[in-house]
């Protein structure tokens, strides 16, 4: 045993940061690959451009010197929150960069040329955003820390926004040309999103309960809410369009209510079916993991039934039955996409017309605006689970 004890490598003697490793490979391949694309319209093929012929040799070589101190310090194992730091300019620094690109490469008075982020752009947001979600996941930041780093984030790339940073890049001439659409469709996707979320609420937590309580109904409940779970979302907005469509032509009043078999009423229907189940499943699990111990102190106490679900049992599940509601939530903000294909609206309508054109730019348009709603979502309802669940403190 000893002797195998002096013969077994020694882990910790492994100078470098595994994770690292990738994340400066990542980098590595994005300084040799095209940084971006200019194209004179969104029709024509798209010319690769590198950063190191577009921008003045300056700005090139601070570009340079903070991307290579960032991937070197990725390699090593430093404290994690300069790992944070450094990630975090490296990310900036591209923010900049990539908007400093555009704007030398589009013509004065220019309105119809397109410069979209390169490969090399993208591998190296990549590489560093790895970085960041590294640190942050070792640093344990409490939730209010992780709400903060979001605010920060939020508010650069607002002033980015503000500042004009990134007028010239494609997707913001895309949004230029659309600026009234896109918020009004981003205005049906939130109300797509958040009404089938309250209305899976509503109704999902008590149908929880009743699993709960009533054993006998638990097992023909989630089984039916599964199998909604198994069929496609675009076969299931496609499946409500005939029955919806019935009821508003034969039920007075239902057309007047915005009920019909295409648009905003069947992707309304069909986000709530796919809500139901996690919010069903983790009531039950939630509500399953009080401990017995709790309920018969509750009872000593003289509380009755409904007493002990409204004051002890319910504030104990709640932090899993906030999980289930975060997975709705992000769930929810991707599927809303498909509801333009029925004319539901949404960002995925700028997705699908971006396809259709075969124009990236306009595609990103709706993609990026999802899954930035996605990651943010998912940020504040972790750090709200945490800050509800028992025994955590708070800072």
């Amino acid at each position: 045993m000893a002797l195998a004890e002096t013969v077994r490598p020694d882990r910790r003697a492994w100078p470098f940061d595994r994770l690292g490793v990738l994340i400066a490979l990542l980098a590595i391949g994005g300084a040799l690959t095209p940084f971006a694309a200019f194209r004179a319209n969104r029709i024509v093929p798209g010319m690769a451009v590198s950063l190191f012929a577009t921008l003045p040799v300056w700005e090139v070589a601070i570009v340079c010197v903070v991307l290579l101190g960032a991937a070197v310090i990725a390699i090593v194992r430093v404290e994690p929150r300069l790992k944070l730091l450094v990630g975090l300019a490296a990310l900036v620094t591209l923010a900049f960069a990539i908007g400093d690109v555009a704007s030398a490469l589009t013509p004065e008075g220019d309105k119809i040329s397109r410069t979209s982020p390169g490969t090399g752009f993208w591998l190296l947001g990549l590489a560093f955003a790895l970085m960041v979600s590294d640190a942050v996941a070792r640093l344990k930041l409490r939730p209010w820390s992780r709400i903060g780093l979001l605010a920060g984030v939020v508010i650069v790339v607002g002033a980015i926004l503000y500042f004009g940073v990134w007028d010239d890049l494609s997707v913001l001439r895309e949004y230029a040309n659309r600026a009234d659409s896109f918020w009004r469709e981003a205005a049906t996707h939130v109300a797509l999103v958040l009404g089938s979320l309250v209305a899976a609420t509503v109704i999902g937590i008590p149908l929880g309960i009743v699993c709960h309580r009533v054993p006998k109904v638990r097992a023909a409940i989630l089984n039916t809410l599964n199998g909604v779970q198994t069929i496609p979302s675009i076969a299931l907005f496609g499946l409500l369009i005939a029955p919806l469509a019935w009821v508003a032509a034969n039920i007075p009043g239902a057309a007047a209510v915005g009920i019909a078999g295409i648009g905003v009423a069947p992707a309304m229907l069909a986000l709530f079916l796919y809500s139901l189940l996690p919010v069903v499943a983790n009531t039950v699990a939630g509500l399953d993991g009080v401990a017995p111990d709790v309920i018969e102190a509750a009872r000593g106490m003289g509380m009755t039934r409904g007493e002990r679900l409204r004051q002890a049992e319910l504030p104990l599940a709640l932090p899993v039955i906030l999980t289930g509601i975060r997975i709705v939530l992000v769930q929810n903000i991707g599927l809303a996409t498909v509801a333009a294909l029925i004319g539901g609206g949404g960002f995925g309508v700028f997705v699908f017309q971006g396809v259709a054109q075969t124009a990236m730019d306009l595609v990103l348009l709706g993609a990026v605006p999802t899954v930035a709603l996605a990651f943010a979502a998912g940020t504040i309802l972790d750090a709200v689970v945490e800050m509800v669940s028992p025994g955590r403190t708070i800072r």
